[in-house]
């Protein structure tokens, strides 16, 4: 591979030899990632260099098992520049994440079935899984096989349910693990962001890796957030980190769309007594005290399981069920969160 960006002439664009660049090599199962060093100054001049190469690597291997990136060992500033209302990608209006400080809370099947609410009110909707050690798409929304390749390998997105789903599951075997040094996820979720055929979308929801580190700055510094859905649970220990995640929010000048407790209480099946297993009322409690939207509250039920598990998400195929009616409320919240949004960025 060395010998294959070697003879990749890069002379021309003043930058030296590609393969000093190399910052990083993921090569298992018939796929690459190959992440390039560049200071953040180079990018312009990077930028049809690391096509070039990706273009190369693509000929030896399928179009999408290869995937090169450009990083920095630098870590950018905390505090990005964000002008919340209006997305800098073409055709898109709002970009969204949804996003929680501890994993395990349902923030994945939160996001896809907002989006499906979201979609079931008229507006284009696209979904991006920006998990890239764990991603959760494929699964919730039964969606198998490979992207399809447009001209200037642009990958497009598998429809699910009538959104647009994007997910690095979709070009890497289930089982593998990907070993990224934080850099090389920053570069990939933001080439998924911006090398995808989108198309014109009212909003892309962005179901981010739990945390607050490299995925969460990239999608903020890729381009500006209309706004943030914190999913929490009730207890204490998942509220502790949630509020990391909109302290890092608020950092970056995003607006939060409001909270979201999921595995608010248990109905037992068979005595329908009703059972606080994380505790209730939290995330509610939460909203209040920092005076932020609160979107509903999520029972620990087993259907919603079963359903995520087999991909048929309930916003779509039981809409006016009990779950259902939840998650399309959210989605209307959301909704109109983003013309308050929207209307705040216009006002002088």
């Amino acid at each position: 591979m060395r010998g294959a960006l070697e003879r990749l002439d890069a002379s021309g664009a003043g930058i030296g030899r590609l393969v000093d660049r190399i910052a990083g090599v993921d090569l298992r199962n018939g796929k690459i990632a190959v992440a390039l060093r560049a200071e953040p100054h180079e990018g312009a001049a990077m930028e049809p260099v690391r096509y070039a190469a990706q273009a190369m690597l693509r000929e030896r291997f399928a179009p999408s098992d290869a995937v090169v990136t450009l990083t920095s060992d630098r870590a950018p500033p905390a505090e990005a520049a964000n002008a919340p209302g209006q997305s800098s990608l073409p055709g898109i209006r709002h970009v969204i994440a949804v996003a929680s400080g501890k994993g395990g809370v349902g923030k994945s099947t939160t996001a896809c079935n907002l989006a499906l609410g979201l979609r079931a009110r008229g507006l284009r909707v696209g979904l991006l899984d920006a998990d890239i050690y764990g991603p959760s798409a494929p699964t919730l929304f039964g969606l198998h096989g490979r992207p399809r390749v447009r001209e200037g390998r642009i990958l497009e997105p598998l429809d699910g349910f009538g959104v647009k789903v994007m997910s690095i599951g979709f070009v890497v075997d289930p089982e593998t693990a990907l070993v990224w040094r934080g850099p090389m996820v920053k570069s990939a979720v933001a080439q998924m962001l911006g090398e995808v055929a989108w198309g014109d979308l009212d909003v892309l929801v962005v179901d981010l890796p739990p945390g607050t580190g490299d995925a969460q700055l990239a999608i903020a510094q890729a381009v500006p957030l209309s706004g943030a859905v914190i999913v929490s649970t009730p207890q204490d220990l998942a509220l502790i980190d949630a509020r990391r995640a909109i302290a890092m929010f608020a950092r970056l000048g995003v607006p939060i769309l409001g909270l979201v407790e999921n595995m608010s209480h248990f109905v037992c099946g068979t005595c329908g007594t009703r059972h606080a297993v994380f505790g209730e009322g939290g995330a509610q409690a939460e909203a209040l005290r920092l005076g932020l939207p609160f979107l509903g509250a999520v029972p620990l039920v087993l259907a919603l399981r079963e359903a995520s598990d087999a991909g048929r998400p309930v916003a779509a195929l039981d809409p006016d069920g009990p779950v259902g009616r939840i998650y399309h409320g959210m989605a209307e919240a959301v909704a109109s969160g983003l013309d308050r949004v929207q209307q705040r960025s216009r006002d002088p």
